[in-house]
């Protein structure tokens, strides 16, 4: 490799931030550096000989048709689908789960460029009536309308500046509960603060200026709520998180009673506890009270933790969600990272489990569960995933305990001729981490396969076996795969969550840099082998990592990352993020962000791993001027030949909504870049 001459960036007074300037996405000079930058990076991808056969194949691997786990709402089913390479998933409407159907909302007649999405949906108990969200360029601002299932035409309805909602209808189908904000200030929607978000109830034909208010909490700009009916119709359920923090604050009220107000259940911001269902006048409950991992509880609404009784208890998987469908509990668990399926009787008696292929996870559908069904209803439908099988979808009937295929994985892909394991790698604090690592069959030891190490690490979010034809493409190119399930995150509860936050968080970047040492240790790989890839807090991970052990990695790719730890909280939803990071406002909470805060412990003179940083210049959730100011720092102190590139994808954001066709490319590049910055194209054995 050559060295690259870097396009100088505008530059500041502060000592700590020289590359402040960044941060204002529309000034002249940062325009004008950024279209610099995207020049540089495509001069250097261009130069990589594979980049059009990557691309091909990543295409090829793309198409092949996709079909969410259908859900039935008063006879009718309901799936999102997409037929291979539509720029955005349809939703379809049919008689049956395995019925052709109709569209019912497409949003690739949206825009021009596809970069209009469908971001979440509302389906009304009786089929009727559908209300879908919006979202712009990958932006997190919602606009609500409502849309009739029986001729496909929209009501006059429509709900703007919504964010992080859903729809929760009412049974009578007359109105739905959102959340929504007080509109940005103007040309500051990408920027501006989000706070004091408000749980309103909509009337269908009145004007969103009269639509009820249910909650708020306006001394508390860092609640975020959210509501849903209970599938029996009866409750409204309130659950109030502080940020992006585990711990809930339940707020139910009767539906039944016009006069009923919203009372507390349970003790606010003591533990998780999440309501599962409404069983006549008790709920059924999660909570991780006194039993990290979860179990399932029974109370009356209005009750204290103290009158609740066990009905499910603590287990030595994860319970990570539960459905009271057809007189059952449907229970899915974590067991080291990977799914199970448990069905129990409403004492709590397990009945079965469901069989599942090892190393699979279940994956959400379009109302956000794993497991889709109906109380009424015996049948369940959900869909299985893993490192090589794109999505199978099946149903399950809770009374005859059969299970039938309803679509198979359709990726053109081969899974036979790959392996999953499951590895636990020693780490600091005598923590054991589990890793899947997943290769070819056929693979010789003593190999020098490059691997692509991927992680996460944080916010309680659970990192299990999922599809990607990033890692698709990866491993059809002959290299290597493993997947890293870091503390921080929540594949083992409480505990191993909070092991990886706050003044913890040095454990996440430990935990990565022994996964990497284990692989760049194992037969089939060998030092300067391993790159690493991570996205949002992921790309905090990429970014404390290669700043902490600049000489351990072979490459590097971060999307979308956290970078500046000190002014993480000024921008957007950033403020959310202190129950994970702490608060840089907070002396004790800086020092320790500033220890490992990527943009600030860049060292002139260090030559850092090949690096490749990705963003949308819409990304309203990770402001762009984190992978600015980062990018700028490290090409400024690179010390060697390796390069440092900045690609900014244009119309896109944080990843939600992205048209297909971004997705590719985006896909291709990471490839390409990889490929050339492990100075060897991996080839097949």
């Amino acid at each position: 490799m050559h060295p690259l001459s870097y396009p100088p960036p505008p530059r500041g007074e502060a000592d700590d931030d020289p590359f402040r300037p960044l941060e204002d996405a529309a000034d002249p000079a940062t325009l004008a550096w950024v279209e610099e930058e995207r020049r540089l990076t495509e001069q250097v991808l261009s130069t990589v000989e594979t980049r059009g056969e990557i691309r091909s194949r990543v295409a090829d691997m793309w198409d092949y048709p996709k079909r969410g786990v259908p859900v039935e709402r008063g006879g009718r089913w309901f799936q999102m689908r997409n037929t291979g390479l539509q720029a955005q998933s349809v939703l379809w409407v049919a008689d049956g789960p395995a019925e052709e159907g109709r569209v019912l909302i497409d949003p690739n007649t949206m825009s021009a460029e596809g970069t209009v999405s469908v971001s979440s949906l509302g389906l009304s108990t009786d089929g009727e009536l559908v209300a879908y969200a919006t979202s712009e360029a990958g932006s997190d601002w919602m606009t609500w309308r409502v849309r009739r299932v029986a001729d496909g035409e929209d009501l006059p309805d429509r709900l703007e500046w919504s964010k992080f909602s859903g729809a929760a209808w009412t049974h009578d189908s007359a109105g739905f509960f959102y959340s929504a904000a007080e509109p940005p200030p103007p040309g500051m929607e990408l920027t501006a603060g989000t706070g004091g978000l408000r749980i309103l109830h909509h009337r269908l034909g009145t004007d969103q200026a009269d639509d009820e208010v249910v909650f708020e909490a306006p001394g508390e700009p860092e609640w975020v709520p959210s509501a849903e009916v209970t599938p029996d119709g009866r409750w409204l359920v309130v659950t109030v998180q502080r940020g992006t923090g585990t711990d809930t604050k339940l707020l139910v009220r009767d539906l039944t009673n016009p006069e009923s107000p919203l009372v507390e259940t349970g003790g606010a911001f003591e533990a998780r506890d999440v309501v599962v269902a409404g069983d006549g006048d008790d709920l059924i409950l999660f909570t991780d009270r006194g039993a990290e991992r979860g179990r399932l509880v029974r109370g009356r609404p209005g009750s204290s933790p103290a009158e609740w009784q066990e009905l499910l208890p603590e287990s030595e998987d994860t319970l990570v969600e539960a459905h009271l469908y057809g007189g059952r509990l449907v229970c899915h668990y974590l067991h080291h990272a990977h799914s199970r399926l448990v069905v129990c009787d409403l004492a709590g008696r397990p009945e079965r489990e469901v069989a599942l292929p090892p190393y699979v996870s279940l994956a959400a559908g379009l109302t956000g569960s794993t497991v889709e069904g109906r109380p009424d209803s015996s049948l369940v439908q959900y869909q299985v995933v893993s490192f090589v099988e794109s999505g199978a979808v099946w149903m399950h009937d809770l009374d005859g305990g059969s299970t039938t295929l309803l679509s198979p994985s359709g990726a053109r892909f081969d899974p036979s001729a790959y392996t999953t394991e499951q590895v636990f790698v020693p780490s600091t604090g005598g923590a054991r981490v589990p890793m899947f690592v997943v290769r070819r069959r056929d693979l010789p030891e003593g190999s020098a396969t490059p691997v692509l190490l991927y992680g996460y690490g944080g916010f309680a979010v659970p990192v299990t076996p999922a599809f990607s034809v990033t890692f698709a493409a990866w491993l059809d190119r002959g290299g290597m795969l493993a997947v890293a399930n870091l503390r921080g995150g929540g594949e083992y509860g409480r505990a191993w969550h909070d092991a990886g936050r706050l003044a913890s968080k040095q454990n996440v970047f430990d935990d990565f840099a022994a996964c990497a040492r284990w692989l760049s240790s194992s037969p089939w790989s060998a030092p300067g082998r391993v790159a690493i890839f991570g996205g949002s807090n992921g790309g905090l991970l990429v970014g404390a990592s290669i700043t902490q052990h600049p000489e351990l990695f072979g490459a590097a790719v971060a999307d979308v990352g956290v970078f500046d730890m000190l002014r993480f909280h000024l921008y957007t939803i950033g403020w959310a993020w202190k129950s994970d990071y702490g608060d840089p406002d907070d002396p004790e909470d800086r020092r320790v962000l500033l220890s490992y805060s990527p943009l600030h412990n860049v060292r002139p003179g260090t030559c850092y791993p090949p690096t490749l940083l990705m963003t949308g210049d819409h990304d309203d959730r990770v402001v762009p001027s984190h992978s600015y100011k980062f990018a700028a720092a490290l090409q400024e102190a690179q010390a060697c030949e390796k390069p440092v590139l900045l690609r900014v994808e244009t119309s896109a954001g944080h990843g939600l909504g992205k048209p297909t066709g971004k997705l590719i490319d985006e896909a291709t590049d990471r490839l390409a870049f990889l490929e050339m910055a492990l100075a060897a194209s991996p080839t097949r054995t």
